[in-house]
């Protein structure tokens, strides 16, 4: 792995990751679309040490009869913003978290980056099924 130049911030690993935060509640309506957003998450880009600032959008629907507790996901969410992992990780890495603990398989994780040396990143893993509902900037 190339080394960033100049100073750098010490920053936790994956295992910091509190996938034990999230929790669910039982639902019944697997074909309600549930949409989540949040401007407040970050993470720490594990080359140069500095904050990577981005929303957050969640779609999916309830197919495995749960959807996420919205303090826990927060929680989960704020264990993150010491953790050195890549933009494309971060959005794979919730993307597999909350598929396995709502058991759907119609969910899309969407994270797009504040602006940073004039590049704006956006990643998305995931669908809806062809059950797509609205769009995204």
């Amino acid at each position: 792995m190339p080394k960033a130049e100049g100073r750098i911030f010490n920053f936790e690993g994956y295992e910091a990751i509190r996938t034990d935060f999230l929790e669910t509640i039982e639902f019944d309506g697997k074909d309600e679309y549930i949409k989540i957003e949040t401007d407040e998450f970050s993470a720490v880009c594990p080359f140069s040490g500095l904050p990577d600032i981005g929303r957050v959008i969640i779609e999916y629907y309830p197919d495995g009869g749960k959807i996420v507790e919205l303090k826990s996901l927060k929680y989960y969410f704020v264990s993150f913003r010491n953790v050195g992992i890549y933009q494309e990780e971060v959005t794979k890495r919730i993307y597999e978290d909350l598929k396995k603990i709502l058991k759907t398989n119609r969910l899309r994780v969407t994270v797009i980056y504040n602006i940073r040396g004039g590049i704006k990143t956006t990643t998305q893993m995931g669908d809806l099924g062809g059950y797509e509902r609205g769009t995204i900037e």
